[in-house]
């Protein structure tokens, strides 16, 4: 079989109106601080990919419209519904308020290693993602359900943030659909 790049007509993606008007996971992305406008783009696009119901950015996180989220986010910043907290514990009491269970993802004690986490999909989640350089702020701790950890087996302690939250949607997704 030869391989060949499918067209954007081919890819058969929906209009951003269409997006908006699909059903969506119960899950929500929940970006404390995050200090790189860039991730945060990354974040939009990811999500978008997904199917995940939205975006809570906290603190300094960058809002959109704002150049860098554009940059990497190529209109998902438009297609995501997201909401501002400027207080990371208001966007966890928000979740919370919605039924959701809030997960950290980080590395702690008692974490859930993310291939042994078992999501019951018919609850909403909200992940938390951290700092690029402090990770979850650790007084959020004791407010969440639990943390889920990515396994790691090379010489540093963490992924960038973007890359964390490919790996969790995709798990996520794969869970919620049963695939």
């Amino acid at each position: 079989m030869e391989l060949k790049k499918k067209s954007m007509l081919e890819l058969q993606r929906p209009s951003i109106e269409e997006y908006k008007q699909q059903p969506k996971m119960p899950l929500l992305l929940i970006l404390d601080n995050l200090r790189s406008a860039l991730n945060v783009g990354a974040a939009f696009r990811t999500a978008d990919a997904f199917g995940i119901e939205g975006i809570y950015l906290t603190g300094i996180s960058a809002q959109p419209p704002q150049r860098e989220i554009m940059k990497s986010a190529l209109g998902a910043d438009r297609a995501v519904d997201w909401q501002y907290f400027e207080e990371n514990k208001a966007a966890i009491a928000a979740a919370k308020a919605k039924g959701y269970k809030v997960y950290a993802v980080e590395q702690t004690f008692g974490s859930h290693s993310l291939e042994q986490f078992v999501w019951a999909a018919q609850e909403g989640i909200a992940l938390i993602f951290g700092n690029e350089v402090k990770g979850v702020d650790a007084e959020l701790l004791p407010l969440v359900d639990g943390a889920i950890e990515i396994p790691q087996f090379g010489s540093k302690h963490s992924l960038n943030v973007s890359v964390s939250m490919g790996v969790l949607l995709w798990e996520m997704r794969r869970q919620y659909f049963g695939r």
